[in-house]
């Protein structure tokens, strides 16, 4: 025979009060009590069945864990479907929720499911703040200000969560330990006080302004210190500057995620700077120098030596980005693009044919040996598919 609905049993709906449940409970328990039903048998049944039923209802977990599975959730793990063998029934994650729910504070894993109330004696949440800064920023290091939405002491009552500033006083429920124990067959459960979360005192009066909790919410202003040398990813702990603690307990900690912007002139690789520096082809082929802009806000001279190919690398010590906490720097490296000349007048025309005919009479071979020699290897390549 199926077990009849505890709430039913009660004479109650879901949405029934602490207070409620036990005024129904006492008074059923007299009406069905065995000593005064000496003549009905089926009195005792009832009457057990009370007991059932309030044992469960009563206790905080209990009555979340029945809510969600119903019976199944005190019939030895075995949950809606379970004749057809495994857990398919459970919605994911639902045994082991359930488990932990029971039994997680007995085996000391309580805390965290709970949200640290508990555990953390009413700690204050951390924060994540995101911000993006300049290259230029990153080598030299910056002050900035931030501003967010988060949670502070309330003024009214000083962060204490009473009217007026009034202490809390120990909770009579567990007597200040935070947690009470409960005897569940052979196990004995101890879990965080439904009376005063974990706490282990309660506000007689609340403050009307934060409603008991200690805290309001405000925009906070803050002034923080971007060090020289930062990455794209590194986080900075602001200590204490998270979300305040539930009655005066410790506040949580911000955290400073940071994301360097992209550059338009350079690419950072670690503590070194790229930087890709198109040429003339004149000073490719002539030799010169050139001045290139650096993190600094300076230019360095780099000297391009004769016949500069395209992908040449020229290596600028101690001209790259500052390395956190230390007083060395990087270095940067010019990639040269030699550039092929565009518009052409008529007479810069006439003279580069002159350059290509003048002088030896095999001139690829001695002004363009790459392209020379790519090109014999081509045409031995045909010859062999030939033969």
């Amino acid at each position: 025979m199926s077990k009849r609905d505890y709430y039913d049993v009660l004479g109650l709906s879901k949405s029934a009060s602490a207070d409620e449940m036990k005024k129904a409970y006492r008074k059923l328990a007299m009406q069905y009590h065995p000593d005064r039903n000496p003549d009905d048998p089926s009195a005792a049944d009832r009457f057990k069945e009370l007991n059932e039923a309030y044992d469960v209802l009563k206790d905080e977990q209990k009555k979340a864990a029945y809510d969600r599975f119903g019976h199944a959730a005190f019939e030895g793990g075995r949950g809606p479907g379970a004749a057809g063998g495994g857990f398919d029934g459970f919605a994911a994650g639902g045994f082991s929720d359930l488990f932990e729910e029971m039994f997680g504070e007995f085996m000391g894993g309580g805390g965290g499911r709970r949200g640290g109330q508990g555990g953390a004696q009413g700690r204050g949440a951390d924060l994540r703040y995101n911000m993006e800064i300049s290259l230029e920023d990153a080598f030299s290091g910056k002050a900035a200000t931030i501003t967010g939405p988060t949670s502070a002491p309330c003024e009214q009552c000083k962060g204490t969560g009473g009217a007026g500033g009034a202490a809390p006083v120990t909770c009579t429920s567990c007597r200040g330990a935070g947690k009470v124990r409960s005897q569940q067959g052979f196990f004995t459960i101890e879990r965080t006080c439904p009376t005063c979360q974990g706490m282990g005192k309660v506000i007689k009066d609340p403050c009307r302004a934060c409603g008991g909790s200690g805290r309001t919410r405000k925009e906070k202003t803050l002034s923080v210190t971007i060090p020289a040398g930062v990455e794209d990813g590194n986080r900075i702990r602001l200590t204490g500057e998270g979300e305040a603690g539930m009655r005066g307990a410790a506040p949580g900690d911000l955290y400073l995620f940071l994301a360097i912007a992209p550059h338009r002139i350079f690419q950072r690789d670690g503590a070194n700077i790229q930087c890709r520096v198109p040429i003339p082809m004149t000073t490719a082929v002539l030799g010169g120098s050139i001045d290139v802009p650096t993190i600094d806000g300076t230019l360095a001279k780099v000297t391009i030596p004769p016949g500069t190919q395209t992908g040449n690398q020229f290596r600028l010590r101690n001209k790259g980005m500052s390395v956190l906490r230390s007083p060395s720097r990087g270095d940067m490296f010019i990639q040269v693009v030699v550039e092929t000349p565009v518009n052409l007048s008529k007479r810069q025309v006439e003279l580069l044919k002159e350059f290509e005919t003048a002088g030896d009479a095999e001139p690829a071979r001695h002004n363009s040996p790459e392209s020379h020699g790519f090109f014999s290897k081509v045409k031995e390549f045909w010859q062999d598919l030939t033969e």
